[in-house]
């Protein structure tokens, strides 16, 4: 079986997973501490996209700009990766603005713009990728976070009251647009391999890099701060070992 039957089989996996995490939210109309021990699971999530990122991501956007520019010495990679890192951080930052003006209102529906936005990333990063093993660990990444995710924002947004037809609505959308991004990610990497090159590649991949670091890290940690000193030690705990295994990963892939 061909490596883009893979990533439609993934695809497949990760609407189905998303979307059957929010029928039990739905009907039993939960509330946020019905969440926390599906964090847990987003916590671990986190640690594999930042080991992902860092640890096979990067590198191989680092190796594939040597080796098609070998001529140039500037840190294209990293440039991009930050780039990818400051993006989302500028909208993060703008939406800031609403809140304050509007927080009750806003706050489900920025949540949903950014999780929107980092799952189109994330299915592209999918798709673009022409490496098996690569393409099998940000998947695995996709499919540990990908239900809890959907299981928050939906319970973020009942516990906003936010209407139930507009909750299917943000819900689906959510849903749809991680399978979306693996379409595009694989389109792209035919056109590259198609006008010849792997440049595209390696610029999504150092890119998505940037975003796995945000979404790891300053978006974790604002959209799950703890109280109990005791829940959020035992989310850094879960985010290391998801670290952590990527890091083993990395010995063999």
């Amino acid at each position: 079986m061909s490596l883009v039957y893979y990533k439609a089989l993934a695809a497949l996996i990760i609407l189905a997973s998303s979307l059957a995490a929010v029928i039990f939210p739905i009907k039993k109309h939960l509330s946020a501490k019905d969440a926390e021990p599906l964090e847990l699971g987003e916590a671990f999530a986190s640690g594999i996209f930042l080991g992902v990122a860092f640890f096979h991501m990067l590198p191989a956007s680092i190796a594939s700009f040597n080796r098609l520019l070998g001529q140039v010495h500037y840190p294209i990679a990293e440039l991009i990766c930050v780039l990818g890192f400051i993006t989302l951080l500028f909208l993060e930052r703008l939406s800031l603005v609403a809140i304050k003006q509007h927080r009750a209102v806003t706050i489900p529906y920025i949540l949903a713009t950014i999780l929107i936005i980092h799952s189109l990333i994330e299915g592209m990063a999918l798709g673009i990728n022409a490496a098996a093993a690569q393409t099998f660990l940000i998947f695995i990444a996709i499919i540990a976070h990908k239900g809890s995710a959907s299981f928050a924002l939906c319970v973020t947004l009942i516990r906003h009251k936010i209407p139930l037809r507009r909750i299917l609505s943000i819900v689906c959308i959510f849903s749809l647009v991680t399978p979306v991004g693996i379409a595009l990610g694989t389109t792209l990497d035919s056109l590259s391999y198609l006008f010849g090159g792997q440049l595209l590649e390696a610029i999504f991949n150092a890119f998505a890099t940037g975003s796995f670091f945000y979404m790891a890290t300053l978006h974790h940690v604002r959209f799950h701060q703890r109280e109990d000193e005791g829940q959020g030690l035992w989310e850094f705990f879960f985010l290391v070992v998801g670290l952590a295994t990527m890091g083993l990963v990395a010995i063999w892939a």
